[in-house]
């Protein structure tokens, strides 16, 4: 979905959110749960949202977990945005708000679950699948792999359902199916010992719909016919599933009502201002809920690609998410006109927010399979790409130094999943603004590298759970402006009055210059949204 849709949709759930909060809807849903991962989650969800949709329904994608890539490949399925619903990165009235308030006008919503249903941080099963099901009081679509086994099926059917009655098991999918005989006697066992329908029956596939690589499935950006894929899914769902049977499950649910609060960034606070979001092959792990607050903050966004891209368009802020450079690595070192204007910007003053990948686009270098490949220097970090993964989960990182977006004492919620690694730590370092109180970080239990007005990070953040994001960069982006308007000369030159470094740490009067300007940036912003709120009535 381009910025402008974002922006309609954006603007539709602010306006409606009054009436939302008078009305309780049915939101017909279903979550899709397995017993661990690689069950067939993602393949049996994809086909029932091409499936429905090639019939005509409106299909509502979420996806549950800190995930990028499958999310994507439901977007594309479902023609729409998919957005997520994790209880860790959000919290549980955000995650009931977002999911009402960008269901719209579907038919129903398809939320695919992560892992195994009862599988979370814990042992209680903090932040699992099965504590968003009871949260969105959902019934759950259980995919089972079926692999040579037969009426042992049931019995881990009726232990998932006797683990926690409180979780709504409706129906069960069966998986790799070697045959008639084999589908027939888990049917019959499922259905006489626990009570609930078998409503599909999914045979080996001689062929994945979706290969996958390093950090799982290959993104449906990089996938050589998206189209084919999905329509496959379709063709399975259509064939193999009881699809009226599974549509009515979704629609016997009881009614939520929410209230509504996105964590909305202050609406116009920063209007007028142009970000950037470099948005590619290479980098394309975004949430569209981090783009949404941008845009009710007031900014425009404009699309960049690093790899084809000859200069950066006049912007006052940018973006780059994660991705994958390493994969990439050739298209972006051969790209030195674009990589050189970054760095310029870079030293002129240009705010800048990178997660992961680009953190590591930032860096000096990627080595991938004993080559180097030269980045755009902005920071002395060499980085390779391992075998195995270098971090995998939730974060939690306080903000231990002055920084251009955070004030200092603030602590943020995110994941991290990478193989890469610093290996090389050159020259004098710029300082680290994060300390790692979960989490691996960049090195040494810090994260939140900062040189001027940019900060890179290993870890992503998602914005309704981290509002502090969307308030940093809209916050930077207006300032920038203001001091492009002033004086355009020294931002040509790569001067900045404003800029940080925490390598000039205990310079004193910089700094508090600084505070000064944020903390009355900060006021009047939250002024400006006082009186929208005041202005606009219910918005």
């Amino acid at each position: 979905m381009d910025f402008i849709s974002l922006s309609r949709s954006a603007k539709i759930y602010d306006r409606k959110r009054e009436v939302h909060l008078k009305l309780k809807n049915t939101y017909p849903r279903l979550v899709i749960a397995g017993l661990r991962g690689g069950s067939g989650k993602t393949t049996l969800s994809l086909g029932l949202i091409s499936a429905w949709r090639r019939q005509g329904l409106t299909i509502a994608p979420y996806k549950k977990g800190p995930d990028y890539i499958d999310a994507g490949w439901l977007s594309s399925a479902a023609g729409r945005e998919c957005y997520n619903l994790d209880p860790f990165l959000i919290g549980g009235d955000k995650i009931v708000s977002s999911f009402c308030g960008h269901f719209g006008a579907a038919d129903a919503a398809v939320i695919e679950g992560n892992r195994g249903l009862y599988d979370g941080m814990d042992a209680s099963g903090t932040y699992s699948t099965a504590e968003l099901a009871k949260l969105l009081k959902s019934p759950v679509l259980l995919i089972l792999d079926c692999t040579k086994t037969t009426r042992t099926a049931a019995a881990m059917v009726a232990g998932m359902q006797k683990f926690d009655n409180k979780v709504l098991i409706r129906g069960v999918v069966l998986n790799r199916i070697a045959g008639s005989r084999h589908e027939k006697i888990i049917r019959e066992t499922i259905e006489k010992y626990c009570g609930i329908p078998v409503l599909g029956a999914i045979p080996k596939l001689r062929q994945d719909l979706m290969s996958e690589r390093h950090m799982g499935l290959t993104p449906f950006q990089e996938h050589p016919d998206v189209s084919q894929a999905v329509e496959k899914a379709s063709e399975i769902a259509l064939k193999y599933l009881d699809l009226p049977a599974i549509l009515e499950m979704a629609r016997k649910t009881v009614p939520l009502s929410y209230q509504a609060d996105s964590g909305a960034a202050p609406r116009s606070g920063a209007a007028g201002t142009v970000i950037g979001i470099i948005r590619d092959a290479a980098f394309q792990f975004y949430y569209p809920e981090n783009f949404e607050e941008l845009l009710k903050g007031g900014a425009t966004l404009v699309e960049i690609n690093a790899m084809t891209g000859k200069k950066l368009p006049d912007i006052d802020a940018l973006y780059i998410g994660g991705g994958f450079p390493e994969t990439n690595a050739v298209a972006l070192a051969k790209n030195i006109v674009f990589r050189k204007a970054l760095r310029s910007a870079v030293e002129a003053g240009l705010p800048v927010y990178a997660e992961c990948g680009g953190l590591m686009y930032l860096g000096k270098s990627i080595s991938v399979d004993n080559r180097k490949y030269p980045m755009s220097g902005v920071f002395p970090l060499e980085f390779s790409l391992e075998k195995k993964p270098q971090a995998h989960g939730y974060t939690i990182v306080e903000v231990k130094k002055r920084n251009p977006f955070y004030p200092v004492g603030t602590v943020l919620k995110g994941h991290e999943f990478h193989y890469s690694k610093v290996i090389a730590l050159k020259d004098q370092a710029p300082g680290f603004a994060f300390g790692m109180k979960r989490g691996e970080g960049i090195t040494g239990g810090r994260d939140g590298i900062v040189y001027k007005n940019t900060l890179a990070t290993y870890t992503h953040l998602h914005a309704y759970g981290s509002p502090e994001w969307a308030a940093g960069m809209l916050r930077r982006a207006l300032l920038y402006k203001r001091k492009k308007s002033r004086n355009p000369l020294s931002i040509a030159q790569g001067q900045h009055p404003h800029s940080f470094s925490l390598r000039s740490e205990g310079t004193g009067a910089h700094h508090l210059s600084d505070d000064a300007i944020r903390a009355a940036e900060t006021v009047r912003m939250l002024s400006l949204c006082k009186s929208n709120v005041e202005s606009e009535g219910t918005g």
